[in-house]
């Protein structure tokens, strides 16, 4: 043993104070590796025997450690592979998908959405020319006597909307008569206004009668670049395929490619066949082949779509006669309709188009697009008193459900801002 071993102090003399080589002998190494497994057993509450402990304890770890190999070392390379860790994961990687699977049925919202009804869509659609009377017929007869002064701003107000002079003026007359003086509510002057309205449309508002003795029934499409004839065209032929009758395409607006190709998506998407040839070929002369061909077939309905053409430009107007004048040739009461598509965002301009399509094309009817996106639209009513022709359709959005068939009623009462008619 060395000289410095004797100096080294046990546990039990570290811990009480007192060398324990003052009270045994030395002991040599034989005797203490003899010795060693007594103090595991036997004298492990002994503190003198607490320094062989120390060696041994790491051999009995080691012994030990398979039965709490799997908690003791979770992090290691070798328990990677176990399924510790993993199990939370995979519970977490199926509940979103058990919540995915679930939400899915939610997933007919977007499919019921277009389920909504006509009257919910006319509303929304007329909500921006409806605001604008609405809140300006608030803001005039709260807390305001009628007088001359609040009947002309009534006139000023409606007259914004572009309902027009005449229509203007007739309904803040309405509105004044045995009320000179007294408090008015704004409700009540909604009320009158969507009266006064629905007396000027009811006239008006008649559906397209497709007469089924005619094979076909030609509706010749007419309207200035932008009005949304081309679409219309398409959500007509879906309507029509929808009431079970067979419908043909004439791509007669043969100066746009796009116009062309327009009309044969709404062809592949509604089953109706079309008719079409190069960009620029004549339109009269393929209104003529589609004519001829729809006769042969015994088509139900025959749109025959046409080049946008500002009222303006005589030339073109001219060309629009040529097409009128070709298909007479075939059948001398066709076209059977010939309807004047009309943006309504134009506001007053609407006026002077009607005057000249109806003069070059003879315009029978009117279907009045946009209306969702503008604070004037009041030309319909305007129209409506200055021309009397039917208004057939409106439209009040980009889907085929959002052009209906016009109802002087609902078109009144959603302008006044009103509810549905009972």
């Amino acid at each position: 043993m060395s000289e410095t071993e004797p100096k080294k102090r046990g546990f039990f003399s570290r811990l009480f104070g007192r060398d324990e080589d003052a009270a045994k002998p030395a002991q040599t190494p034989e005797a203490v590796v003899e010795q060693a497994p007594e103090p595991v057993e036997e004298l492990k509450p002994e503190g003198e025997e607490g320094v062989a402990p120390p060696a041994a304890k790491p051999e009995a770890s080691v012994v030990e450690t398979p039965a709490s190999e799997p908690l003791a070392l979770p992090a290691s390379v070798e328990s990677a592979p176990l399924p510790v860790e993993p199990e939370p994961e995979s519970e977490v990687a199926v509940a979103p998908q058990a919540e995915s699977a679930v939400t899915p049925e939610p997933a007919p919202a977007p499919v019921l959405q277009p389920k909504r009804s006509w009257w919910r869509r006319l509303t929304e659609g007329l909500s921006r020319t409806s605001s604008a009377l609405t809140t300006g017929i608030t803001d005039l007869f709260t807390k305001r006597k009628l007088d001359a002064g609040t009947l002309e701003d009534l006139e000023d107000i409606l007259i914004q909307a572009d309902l027009g002079l005449a229509t203007s003026a007739r309904i803040a007359r309405a509105v004044g008569e045995g009320r000179y003086d007294k408090q008015i509510d704004p409700s009540e002057v909604k009320a009158i206004l969507a009266r006064e309205v629905e007396t000027i449309l009811t006239p008006v508002a008649h559906p397209l009668a497709i007469d089924a003795t005619k094979k076909p029934f030609v509706v010749l499409m007419v309207g200035v670049n932008g009005s949304g004839k081309t679409t219309t065209i398409g959500k007509l032929a879906a309507k029509f395929r929808a009431e079970g009758k067979s419908v043909m395409l004439a791509a007669g607006d043969t100066f746009r490619a796009a116009a062309i190709e327009q009309l044969r998506v709404w062809g592949e998407r509604t089953g109706a066949e079309v008719v079409f040839g190069q960009q620029g070929a004549d339109a009269a002369g393929l209104a003529f082949e589609a004519l001829q061909k729809a006769r042969t077939n015994s088509t139900d309905v025959l749109l025959v779509d046409t080049a946008g053409r500002l009222q303006n430009k005589q030339g073109l107007m001219d060309e629009l006669a040529k097409v009128v004048r070709v298909i007479r040739k075939q059948d001398d009461s066709a076209p059977h309709a010939a309807l004047l598509v009309l943006d309504a965002t134009v506001g007053q301009n609407a006026i002077s188009q009607v005057e000249a399509f109806r003069e070059t094309a003879g315009v029978t009817g009117l279907v009045m697009t946009k209306l969702d996106g503008t604070a004037r639209g009041g030309i319909l009513v305007a129209l409506a008193a200055q021309f009397g022709l039917p208004v057939h359709f409106i439209g009040v959005g980009e889907g085929v459900e959002d052009l209906e068939p016009f109802s002087a009623r609902d078109f009144a009462r959603a302008v006044a801002g009103l509810g549905e008619a009972a």
